[in-house]
């Protein structure tokens, strides 16, 4: 199943898809590559692929249909985490299947950055192997706790998972997938503060750790780019107008994390297009955006990234069509140098809805010396404001010396997300530090690995849905349930601590099982390390 071929896919992609058009890179599209090697070679990968259509979260399920279905069965879901044969309900979630991020979103955060919603790591995926998944890092189980015959979850072998105590193993027909989704999420988002470094550092240009650079290699180089993942890189090409690389051209790894690190990089060719023949390579004939559901009185904006070649004079901007009225752009015009430039415009599509219903427009580039014009679909539903009742949040659990869950009850409303706002204070009350993570509709808890000895934790929950959002909820404190570091027992630890434990060392105060911060059955000096160190933190 994973290999097939090439002319019956194409046939049924393009009526998977719902368009008949060409899916592949266009000609110069990677030619700002050729010349390069090692980190000027990464970075030019960066910009290459970083300026892309952002969509909505709620858009997902109407560009799955399109990127993750089976092209002998259109109606049925590619889930590359179980067996499970899911259906396309429309463009309605899938009962039982999760909206995916391979690359966990907690690893930058959680919050809704580009990387949110890049088509490029979401896969419409098993709830179940999903939940066992979590955040993760890939690797190869030895002892598996979860096995779904596609999926295994447990701990890894020697020398992997960067410290987690769990990895996730995709099956491998898909392990070449992963990995090479992985070289481009290390590549696109290289500019990220990682919060989670069991794969990833914010030290090295290479973005992976080395022991993930080994693994992600053998991966790609034992299951080679199928006819999967090449339609998948194109259908995705037509929504965000940027590809992944590393599909297109699999030994670009090997000169920037591989055998050719202190090799130039050249595409064969050169990939040049007929001196003199304007051409846009972004974005292409049959692009297809969909601005998802917004609410009445709500607007949205999508950005696409207009980038030619050779353009003799400025393109013209139009919207036309059936609801063209309710689609503006911020120019009608592109001047032909922004557009030839290497980032090219970005043009700022917005949608803004007069009436209840599904609408539909196109816009149309043409002029700049192109030989006829380039047509991009544009549709979107508009759905009446929601009413969103108040989250019931649930006390703290699993709360150990570094983290804690948070809970609360699933919401019955239609929602997009849950958005979790935790907290931080000192023993003055005066807040630390903060921060909001968001969550998938199906889901009713999350880990916060920041859980600080001596301070006080809050956090709230909050539905989102089509630009409103639910009041907060009732306010979960978590305080130091353990004791630890609280010496005295004043319910702060500070400096009176430290002095108390001196104390005890030198045998002017009695000793307490509280004083053994360390917990080595000692109480000494590196306890007073470990306190100061608790303090500080």
């Amino acid at each position: 199943m994973k290999q097939y071929k090439n002319f019956l896919l194409t046939a049924l992609l393009v009526i998977c898809a719902g368009i008949s058009v060409f899916a592949t890179a266009p000609a110069g599209y990677y030619r700002s590559l050729n010349g390069l090697k090692g980190q000027a070679l990464k970075d030019a990968v960066h910009n290459l692929i970083k300026p892309h259509t952002v969509v909505s979260y709620n858009s997902l399920w109407n560009y799955f249909p399109s990127t993750d279905c089976v092209p002998t069965d259109r109606s049925r879901v590619w889930d590359m985490y179980s067996s499970n044969v899911y259906h396309f309900n429309g463009f309605r979630g899938v009962q039982g299947m999760h909206k995916e991020h391979s690359f966990p979103k907690s690893w930058w955060g959680g919050t809704e950055v580009d990387a949110y919603t890049d088509l490029h790591h979401l896969y419409p995926s098993d709830g179940e192997a999903n939940m066992a998944k979590s955040n993760h890092p890939l690797g190869e189980v030895a002892n598996a706790s979860f096995d779904n015959g596609v999926t295994k979850v447990g701990t890894p072998v020697s020398g992997q998972g960067g410290g987690d105590g769990a990895v996730f193993e995709p099956g491998d027909a898909y392990k070449g997938d992963f990995a090479r989704t992985y070289f481009y999420m290390a590549t696109c988002y290289q500019d990220y503060n990682w919060k989670h470094t069991f794969m990833v550092n914010n030290s090295n240009w290479k973005t992976l750790n080395t022991w993930a650079i080994d693994l992600l290699l053998k991966w790609s180089r034992n299951d080679p780019v199928s006819d999967k993942e090449n339609d998948r890189n194109d259908a995705v090409y037509r929504i965000q107008n940027n590809r992944n690389p590393f599909i297109d051209h699999p030994e670009l790894i090997e000169y920037i994390w591989g055998d050719k690190q202190n090799q130039v990089f050249n595409i064969d060719g050169g990939g040049d297009t007929p001196e003199g023949e304007p051409t846009l390579t972004t974005p292409t004939q049959g692009t297809e955006l969909n601005f998802g559901e917004v609410a009445l009185g709500k607007s949205i904006d999508y950005v696409v990234y207009v980038k030619g070649e050779r353009l003799t004079n400025s393109l013209s901007v139009r919207v036309y069509k059936n609801d063209y009225q309710m689609f503006t752009t911020n120019v009608t015009s592109i001047d032909r140098t922004t557009a030839n430039s290497e980032q090219g415009y970005p043009l700022v599509i917005t949608y803004t809805p007069t009436a209840i219903g599904t609408h539909k427009a196109k816009l149309l580039l043409s002029d700049g010396g192109l030989v006829g014009s380039i047509g991009v679909e544009l549709s979107a539903s508009c759905l009446p404001a929601p009413t969103l009742n108040p989250i019931l949040a649930y006390d703290a659990t699993n709360v150990t010396d570094t983290s804690f869950v948070a809970n609360w009850q699933a919401t019955t409303d239609v929602i997009d997300y849950y958005i979790v706002n935790h907290a931080i204070f000192d023993e003055n009350n005066d807040e630390l530090d903060s921060e909001s993570m968001i969550v998938d509709a199906d889901e009713s808890s999350c880990e916060f690995t920041n859980f600080k000895l001596g301070k006080k934790h809050t956090y709230t929950v909050q539905s989102y849905r089509l630009g409103y959002t639910s009041e907060e909820s009732n306010v979960i404190t978590i305080e130091n349930s353990n004791g630890i570091g609280d010496v005295n027992a004043d319910g702060k630890v500070d400096v009176s601590d430290v002095t108390m434990v001196i104390n005890m060392i030198l045998g002017t105060e009695n000793k307490s099982e509280n004083a053994d911060i360390n917990a080595d059955g000692n109480i000494n000096v590196s306890d007073v390390t470990a306190l100061i160190n608790l303090i500080l933190s």
